[in-house]
């Protein structure tokens, strides 16, 4: 069942969404060669607890963590650690933040120092599809013609686009309907209303699209070990076009050198 949301609890939401996008720019002026996935980790729990927020996936099914940070072959949910990111690294930071009981959901991916064209294209790509599929997300339009967007995009640069992983709906619970997929067939699908609020959050691989799950139980990773990225927002669906509730307006750069 899909959970309409009045402009109220949008606004909530929208709330949630800003501490979590200002987290994201705080940790974009945090990687670098040298940091570790756990420090940042360690930094957004805290950032949040300072905030009044929380972070909503730790403890969901056990999981350990407040972020979850996929690093290079890694497509998602891989575990923070104390291992040094180094130079040409690309690594993703995924986070729900859960503030007076409302969510918000995002994902965004770094390159570490100097990274190759390769990666800097696979970046690139992956955070342009994500908006490709924003732009999709209107009233009227089916849930389709988001992934439609996203992969036909994709694969015209030459990538893949996971399947195994999809957007969701997300409100007062992580996951809610419906399931948005990153790729599809443009017409079909739940139609999008007023009120929905969904996750659009493309995961892109340089090579094959499957995955294959590490020994820890959660981690995704490539099964051929190509590159992967991940963008997502969590947006609202209004009568005047998609609402991002995690933007965050001035835009970060995807790509740092020392």
């Amino acid at each position: 069942m899909i959970i309409l949301k009045t402009p109220e609890q949008i606004e909530k939401m929208k709330k949630a969404g800003e501490i979590l996008a200002s987290v994201h720019r705080e940790i974009s002026k945090m990687i670098k060669p040298g940091i570790t996935t756990g420090e940042i980790d360690r930094f957004v729990e805290k950032y949040l607890k300072e905030r009044g927020a929380t972070p909503e996936q730790k403890g969901y099914q056990d999981y350990p963590f407040a972020t979850c940070a996929s690093v290079n072959d890694e497509i998602c949910h891989g575990f923070p650690r104390d291992e040094k990111l180094k130079e040409g690294d690309i690594v993703s930071i995924d986070m729900v933040v859960n503030l007076d009981g409302w969510l918000a959901d995002s994902a965004w991916s770094y390159g570490v120092g100097k990274i190759s064209d390769k990666s800097q294209k696979l970046l690139d790509v992956t955070k342009k599809s994500l908006y490709l599929g924003i732009e999709q997300a209107k009233v009227g339009n089916r849930l389709g013609d988001i992934g439609y967007a996203i992969q036909s995009f994709v694969e015209e640069e030459g990538f893949s686009v996971v399947k195994d992983f999809v957007g969701h709906g997300i409100g007062k619970d992580m996951h809610e309907d419906p399931q948005v997929l990153h790729y599809g067939t443009p017409g079909r699908g739940a139609r999008l209303v007023e009120g929905m609020v969904i996750t659009i959050e493309p995961m892109v691989n340089t090579g094959d699209y499957r995955m294959t799950i590490a020994e820890n139980g959660w981690t995704a990773k490539t099964v051929d070990k190509s590159l992967s990225a991940q963008y997502e927002h969590t947006l609202a669906i209004t009568k005047d076009g998609p609402l991002v509730l995690t933007e965050q307006n001035e835009d970060i750069d995807t790509q740092k050198e020392e």
